[in-house]
């Protein structure tokens, strides 16, 4: 394969790999409903991430309203930049997010929740520095710490990134997000055992959710084993859901062949690195 063409499918894997290493970062930055301000404030019946396309659409809308009534508070601009991006319209969410900031500069929530905008739109050091504004050295948010693990991994920055990973595991021990993350981040530098070690690590935490064990099926299908990770994808979830994310799985896996070539990699001789 010419060097253009397999560049190209190095950078597909990267960018599905990284954009799912920091959705899980950044999703348990911010609570649905942290503070009220004046108004009513819609509050979401389940976090943004495990809505279905109809779910997503109806509270959009119905949170889109209440923005537009009152585009100053913290907590309504955050779930709807959050359901925004949550359907890829993240210049949208950012728009949002900027708007939220400027009337809240000190809220801790809100620069989070920036930063998780920022991220998805792509401007990923400008995210970095929100996010840092937003931690306190003297009680350090270990979802903020995560979440700039999760930044500099997209920006290439493997080391710096897992030293931040581990500082969060120093703040919350065994926290599932953060081994997930962990082991997502030896993904990006195709160290797959690694990787799965983390995954499993991280399977095994009873804060682990489905986004968790997805991430591990991703890497025991980049390992070879599809049948394994099928089964785990398809874990506790309804059929529906079950079928969706197989086929996303084996979307991810059948470009080309290019996930089998990571693999090989990992296996003897350097692995590839990526940068954003």
């Amino acid at each position: 394969m010419p060097a253009s063409a397999n560049t190209l499918l190095e950078t597909r894997v990267f960018q599905g790999v990284a954009t799912a290493l920091v959705v899980l970062a950044l999703a348990g930055c911010t609570t649905t409903k942290d503070r009220m301000t004046t108004g009513s404030v819609p509050t979401l019946t389940k976090p943004v991430e495990t809505m279905n396309e109809v779910e997503l659409r109806s509270s959009t809308e119905r949170v889109g309203q209440a923005y537009e009534k009152n585009p100053r508070d913290a907590a309504n601009g955050v779930n709807y930049a959050n359901l925004l991006r949550m359907q890829g319209r993240d210049a949208q969410a950012l728009a949002v997010m900027q708007q939220v900031a400027i009337a809240n500069p000190n809220d801790r929530n809100v620069l989070a929740a920036y930063g998780k905008a920022q991220a998805a739109a792509g401007q990923l050091q400008q995210a970095l520095d929100t996010i840092g504004r937003a931690q306190t050295p003297d009680r350090p948010d270990w979802k903020l710490t995560s979440a700039e693990g999760a930044i500099l991994d997209q920006l290439g920055r493997s080391a710096e990134a897992r030293q931040r990973y581990r500082e969060a595991l120093d703040i919350q021990p065994g926290e599932a997000s953060i081994l997930s993350n962990l082991g997502m981040s030896y993904v990006l530098t195709g160290d797959l055992r690694t990787a799965e070690t983390y995954l499993r690590q991280a399977a095994e935490q009873p804060t682990a959710d489905s986004r968790v064990r997805q991430n591990l099926a991703l890497v025991i299908g980049l390992e070879g084993r599809f049948p394994e990770a099928e089964k785990i994808a398809r874990g506790e979830l309804s059929q529906q859901q079950a079928d969706a994310n197989v086929a996303y799985l084996r979307s991810m896996l059948s470009q080309q062949n290019s996930w089998q070539k990571l693999a090989a990699k990992d296996g003897g001789g350097s692995a590839p690195t990526s940068t954003n």
